[in-house]
Parts: structure tokens; C-alpha cells; sequence
């Protein structure tokens, strides 16, 4: 939720059928960190603001931005990077941070991951993490498919992809 203001558009349209507005609250409320996370905020954040870039989802990746990304530590060129870069970027200091970046990419170009980047990745995250993962990166997939879909508008206090170009 934005700060101070009634619900989101994502939330108002979900209203209208409320059986799929309760399963999408219970799996997006686990995904956002409301159980245990296995993952901080910041790797959260990199994967749902690169995902929503990837699927020009403006959207959601809006309102991540809006409401997470100095709280998660990223910076403007951090986001500039998950909006329009590649995890080779110089912004990308982290080897975790530029592994989960690689991972959303290699998620969204194929729908899977290279032995080799699983590798990688099994070297910095635990099994649970990956799940956790995975299912982070398919969860925004949909949200952005439904938000892209539905021609949701753009929240008025969300910045834009072009203010990060």
C-alpha cells in the first residue's frame, strides 16, 4: 500500500472477484515476507523490480519502487540498472545482488536456469532460498501479466520507467 492513500488499482480491481482477491492476498502476503522470509527485503526487491522491468510491467514495478527501494538500499542507479541494464552493470557490487539479477534474467529469456548459473547460485543461496526464489520470480510474472492485461492505471505517486532511463 502507498503510504496515506486508499488501495492500489491492483487491489480496487482484485475486489471485484473476491475468492481470487483472498488467494492472491494469502500467496502475496508469504511472497512479500509476511511468514519467514528466507531472503532480505533488498534481494526481494531485486528480483520483483527487474522482474516487472522485464515484463514492462510499469505498473508493479512502480510501486515497488515507490514504496521499497530505499528501504531495500537500492540506489537510483541500482534501479536504473534492474530497469533498463544487465547484471554486469558496475552499480552491482554484491555477487549475490548480480546473481539474482542473472537469475531473473535467465527466468524470463527461457523459462529456467543453466546448470552452470544453478551452480552459482546453489554456491551463495540455500535450497529453501531457491525455491523461494523461483516462485518469487513466477509470482510477479503473473501479477505483471494481470496488471498489463487489465491496462491498470498508473498509480499518480509511482515514478516511471523513463525517470530512470
Amino acid at each position: 500500500m502507498m503510504p496515506g492513500r486508499e488501495p492500489i488499482a491492483l487491489f480496487r480491481m482484485l475486489a471485484r472477484n473476491a475468492p481470487l482477491a483472498e488467494a492472491m492476498h494469502e500467496w502475496g502476503g508469504y511472497e512479500l515476507g509476511r511468514g519467514r522470509p528466507t531472503f532480505s527485503l533488498r534481494e526481494r526487491e531485486i528480483v520483483i523490480d527487474r522482474t516487472c522491468a522485464l515484463r514492462g510491467c510499469e505498473y508493479e514495478w512502480g510501486v515497488h519502487v515507490a514504496v521499497f527501494a530505499e528501504r531495500a538500499g537500492l540506489d537510483a542507479e541500482q534501479i536504473r540498472s534492474l530497469t533498463h541494464g544487465a547484471h554486469t552493470d558496475a552499480c552491482w557490487t554484491d555477487p549475490r545482488d548480480r546473481l539474482l539479477v542473472e537469475l531473473t534474467d535467465a527466468l524470463h529469456a527461457g523459462s529456467d536456469v543453466p546448470d552452470e548459473l544453478w551452480g552459482r547460485l546453489a554456491g551463495e543461496f540455500a535450497p529453501e532460498q531457491l525455491l523461494d526464489l523461483l516462485t518469487l520470480c513466477g509470482w510477479y510474472h503473473a501479477v505483471s501479466f494481470l496488471a498489463r492485461a487489465t491496462r491498470l492505471p498508473l498509480e499518480p505517486e509511482a515514478p516511471r520507467f523513463t525517470d530512470y532511463a
